[in-house]
C-alpha cells in the first residue's frame, strides 16, 4: 500500500448542539456540562443495530471533523491560548482545531439513545461542538483504559480559571419559557469560560461582544472581572 494513498471518510452523522458558530464552542468538553446536544445519525450508521449496547456506557468518544477549518490548511507551529496566544508549540501537542487532516475528538456524557421516526439520535451531554459538527466515529469510554491518574497534563494541566456572570433584568426577560432556565445556564457556563482572544484576557476591555447560542445573540461586555450580558437579543 502507498504511503501516499488517499483515504475516504464518510460521516456516520451530524450533531445538533447549542453552539451557532465557532466563537462559543468551550475549548474542552465537559467545561460547560450543562450543555445538552443531539448525534443524528446518517446513512448506513442509521440503524439501531448499530448502536445496540451502547447505553451500558456513560461517557463515548467522538470522532469529528473540524469542517469549518479544513479549506483554511494547516501549519506545524500553532498559539495555544493557554500559553496566551504567543508562544508556539507543535500542532502535535496541542488541541489546536487547525490540523493535517482535522480531526477532532472529545470524551462525551450519553445520556441517552432514542429513534424518531426512522431516526436514531443519542442525547449527549458536555459537548464542546459547533450546530452541525459532521461526527466520523464513536467509540466507548472505558474508564480503566482511558481515565489515566497518573498522567501528565502539560501547559494545560490545571482547569481554566472562571469568570462570574451576571444577567441585567433585560436580558433574562428574553429567556422567558420552558427552557429559560436551561438556557441561562448554558449562556452562564459558556461566557465564565471567557471565549474572548487569549491576548484579550486580563486587560482593561471595553468592547461590546455577541455571540450566537440556541437562536439568540447573547450580547455581553466585561465589567471589573466580570462578565455582564447586557442583552439577549431573540430570532426574528
Amino acid at each position: 500500500m502507498s504511503a501516499q494513498q488517499q483515504f475516504q471518510i464518510e460521516p456516520i452523522g451530524f450533531l445538533r448542539s447549542p453552539y451557532k458558530e465557532k466563537f462559543s464552542v468551550p475549548r474542552q468538553p465537559g467545561l460547560v456540562p450543562s450543555a445538552r446536544a443531539t448525534l443524528v445519525l446518517c446513512g448506513d450508521a442509521n440503524t439501531p443495530e448499530a448502536v445496540r449496547g451502547i447505553e451500558q456506557f456513560s461517557h463515548l468518544w467522538l470522532l469529528f471533523l473540524f469542517d469549518q477549518n479544513l479549506s483554511a490548511g494547516w501549519r506545524p507551529t500553532v498559539r495555544p491560548p493557554r500559553l496566551g496566544g504567543n508562544d508556539r508549540i507543535g500542532v502535535f501537542a496541542s488541541r489546536a482545531t487547525f490540523r493535517p487532516n482535522g480531526i477532532g475528538m472529545s470524551a462525551i456524557k450519553l445520556l441517552g439513545v432514542r429513534q424518531e421516526k426512522g431516526q436514531v439520535l443519542l442525547d449527549l451531554a458536555g459537548v464542546d461542538l459547533v450546530d452541525g459538527t459532521p461526527v466520523i466515529d464513536i467509540k466507548p469510554y472505558i474508564p480503566y483504559s482511558d481515565n489515566l491518574p497518573d498522567a501528565s497534563g502539560g501547559f494545560a494541566a490545571e482547569t481554566p480559571e472562571l469568570l462570574p456572570v451576571e444577567f441585567t433584568p433585560a436580558a433574562l426577560a428574553q429567556l422567558d419559557g420552558k427552557d429559560a432556565a436551561y438556557q441561562q445556564a448554558v449562556i452562564e457556563e459558556v461566557l465564565a469560560q471567557d471565549p474572548r482572544p487569549a491576548y484579550k484576557k486580563g486587560k482593561t476591555d471595553d468592547k461590546g461582544y455577541g455571540v450566537l447560542l440556541f437562536d439568540y445573540n447573547v450580547r455581553f461586555r466585561f465589567v471589573d472581572d466580570k462578565v455582564l450580558v447586557e442583552e439577549i437579543v431573540a430570532p426574528g
